[in-house]
């Protein structure tokens, strides 16, 4: 036998009248079918008596047939009701589900949401939204958290449309009511184009972190070639001095070992004719021994130059001497074309680092409204130098108001930048970056706290590294022309004397959080001494 739901759908098992199952269902003469209890209190308090359904009147009160068939459906159907809801597994609420709001304890997962009760119910709890006839008309949805945040808060609807005039959710009175002349679209549509709009933005984001990630592994890529060219730079650099140390050494070894062999071979022929000299004596003392022995000294004398006995020739062994060789100034021409050969390779490598720095080169002119009044900028804005009068300048925020300094219009809150700045001829000068914050309207000490990363000149010869505190610089040469590199994830900032291709000073370990912008300051004219000016220069890359 089918199931009574495959054969009634749900609605048919409903008295039209209290909206609930049926209870003891019976059928008019004209064929509708209600609850006994119902259409007798209908007809009780409805004369004349007419059909609720068709609306077809009776002259008489019409006889009521019991229904049977439809009595055992809704038994039936009762029966399965129950059944499903007493199977179903109670489940117990999980990150991500929405919690029955009746629950005490232990929170089970809603099953559905009632937009009249505005609350959400676990199957337990829903139950009497499904038997209960007052309940049963009420709008059931899957459930959903924030229920009050989805009705209109004026008349306590579902929020079903989106006004674009106000670009706000409202309920289906509100445009009779209240947007009358708005112009609105079912929310489901908004949701649609919301979720439309989200899903290009993402899909965008999705496409720029694609981009990014390219990016970074081509920057690893970059990073590992640098990386690589300048170990193999290294090597190069380093293998030829050690190959002219070795071969220095060799050399040096060969000629303290020939020297020695020279002075060995000498003295061995001092020894070898003092040998001869010694043997040619004992033969003599031999023969001389030999002699008879008598009283008569002429006899004696006689027998002398006639065995013609002479003493050997011999040199004045007195002068001679041996002394060990001194390799005191092989020691040290040897140490100083050493010490020449580390100068050229230095040199090269200090020319190699500048011109790696001078691959950041940056376009910098001046900015004419940070200019301090006693400055003057040329028509380029790429000079600047100081006056004897007083400009006529409005005071604006970003001006110096006393300290004769400009910055450049070009800022820089990431990567790489290098620029130079010819500095020849002059007395007094700063250069180097500041931040955007830096104070520009009081006379305040140059350093790293204050924003500020430069050098400086004063009265000629007097060099210093403005950190904190401040560092005097001594230089084997006046710079004619600066270079200022800065790197700014790496908090470096380097100043390089361009002619000579020497490091100046180097700040390190800076914690840059703002923009930094190029930073001069040509001095003050000091009676014509110091009249040159600042001159931002084209970057001319050392050529290997």
């Amino acid at each position: 036998m089918a199931t009574a739901s495959c054969l009634l759908s749900e609605d048919q098992f409903l008295c039209s009248i209290c909206l609930d199952a049926f209870t003891d269902p019976v059928t008019t003469s004209c064929g509708h079918n209600f609850c006994k209890a119902c259409i007798t209190e209908h007809w009780n308090i409805s004369i004349p008596w007419k059909c609720p359904m068709c609306k077809k009147v009776f002259p008489s009160r019409p006889e009521l047939l019991i229904n049977t068939f439809i009595s055992e459906m809704v038994a039936q159907f009762r029966q399965e009701v129950q059944q499903e809801v007493s199977s179903s597994e109670q489940q117990e609420s999980k990150p991500g589900d929405v919690p029955c709001d009746v629950c005490t304890g232990t929170k089970l997962k809603a099953l559905k949401s009632c937009l009249v009760c505005l609350v959400s119910y676990c199957q337990t709890h829903l139950e009497p939204h499904l038997t209960v006839p007052v309940l049963r008309g009420h709008q059931l949805i899957d459930p959903v958290e924030n229920l009050e945040g989805r009705m209109c808060t004026k008349h306590s609807k579902p929020l079903e449309l989106f006004c674009k005039t106000d670009q706000t959710s409202i309920c289906s009175l509100c445009p009779v009511l209240d947007h009358k002349t708005h112009e609105f679209v079912p929310l489901r549509e908004k949701y649609e184009e919301k979720k439309a709009q989200l899903e290009a933005e993402i899909q965008h984001m999705i496409q720029d972190r694609k981009l990014m990630i390219h990016v970074f592994k081509n920057s690893i890529d970059l990073s590992q070639e640098d990386a690589d060219r300048e170990i193999a730079e290294c090597v190069q650099v380093f293998t030829t001095l050690i190959e002219f140390v070795e071969r220095g050494l060799k050399e040096l070894i060969d000629m303290i070992e020939e020297t020695q062999r020279r002075t060995q071979e000498r003295t061995e022929g001092f020894i070898k004719e003092l040998e001869e000299e010694l043997n040619e004596l004992k033969k003599r003392s031999a023969e001389v021994e030999q002699l008879p022995r008598s009283e008569d000294h002429l006899l004696l004398l006689w027998s002398v130059q006639s065995f013609n006995i002479q003493p050997p020739p011999s040199k004045d062994w007195t002068e001679v001497s041996v002394r060990p060789p001194s390799h005191e100034g092989t020691v040290v021409r040897a140490v100083a074309q050493l010490e020449e050969t580390l100068s050229q390779q230095m040199k090269k490598l200090r020319e190699a680092e500048l011109k790696r720095v001078q691959q950041y080169a940056v376009d910098v002119t001046l900015d004419p409204e940070t200019t301090n009044p006693w400055l003057i900028l040329s028509a380029d804005g790429k000079q600047v130098s100081p006056s004897d009068e007083k400009q006529n300048l409005p005071d604006n925020p970003e001006r110096f108001s006393i300290n004769p300094c400009v910055l450049g219009k070009q800022s820089f809150s990431s990567g790489r930048i290098f620029f130079e700045v010819q500095v020849k001829g002059k007395t007094a000068w700063d250069c180097g970056v500041a931040c955007k914050s830096i104070n520009r309207k009081e006379d305040i000490p140059l350093s790293p706290e204050d924003g500020y990363w430069a050098i400086w000149l004063r009265k000629r010869i007097k060099y210093k590294a403005l950190n904190d505190p401040p560092v005097r610089l001594f230089l084997k040469s006046k710079p004619n022309k600066v270079g200022v590199f800065v790197d700014y994830e790496e908090g470096l900032v380097s100043f390089y004397d361009i002619e000579a291709a020497v490091l100046i000073y180097s700040f390190t370990g800076c914690c840059f959080t703002e923009k930094l912008y190029p930073y001069f300051n040509p001095g003050l004219n000091d009676g014509g001494k110091n009249f040159a000016p600042l001159i931002i220069s084209p970057v001319n890359h050392i050529q290997k």
